[in-house]
């Protein structure tokens, strides 16, 4: 058995499952949300909890019978918590500004870049150099941010750019005859 995919998934109050034809549905406060069950696999709920089984012990069933089990958690928690995902702005001249879904850029290009969120991403910015996206899917939430970060990635020499707040940046030392 799959060591991720044994494990059941516990559904907190507020939030409820329903298996139906090839799919799960997943509703919650913040949002619902459906996945889609491979044929080999079955999905059973009971006391409070989703159970997610396979079939056989081919390769691919193992190895979808824990990303269907890690799909399931991560909509639970989605639409019960939701995920947030923190970026920061470093460098001279560089901000950022929120106008409705859409966020205006200044990042020392000769002009400024408008990012639209798609839905169910909130972003809130601090500072004008802190981004804090919001969002009960974490496979959109984390998407955006990966495209966020890629308007501006952080450069090793000074660390300017637009980076991910738990990520380090490997810093170069600059040219040697420069100081000379």
């Amino acid at each position: 058995m799959s060591r991720v995919g044994r494990l059941p998934i516990s559904v907190p109050d507020g939030v409820t499952v329903s298996i139906g034809d090839g799919s799960v549905g997943v509703k919650g406060s913040r949002g619902e949300s459906a996945i889609a069950i491979p044929e080999q696999l079955t999905v059973e709920q009971a006391d409070g909890k989703v159970v997610v089984k396979r079939e056989g012990d081919s390769r691919q069933e193992r190895s979808l019978h824990g990303l269907l089990r890690v799909l399931i958690a991560n909509a639970v928690t989605g639409v019960s918590q939701g995920f947030t995902r923190v970026l920061e702005i470093n460098g001279v001249g560089f901000r950022a500004e929120l106008k409705g879904d859409t966020i205006l850029f200044n990042l020392g290009f000769s002009h400024p870049i408008l990012f639209q969120l798609p839905d169910g991403v909130k972003a809130k910015i601090d500072k004008q150099t802190l981004i804090t996206l919001d969002g009960p899917d974490r496979q959109v939430l984390g998407q955006t941010a990966a495209q966020i970060r890629e308007l501006r990635p952080p450069e090793p020499y000074k660390g300017k750019g637009i980076k991910y707040a738990e990520e380090r940046v490997r810093r170069k030392a600059g040219k040697a005859g420069a100081a000379a």
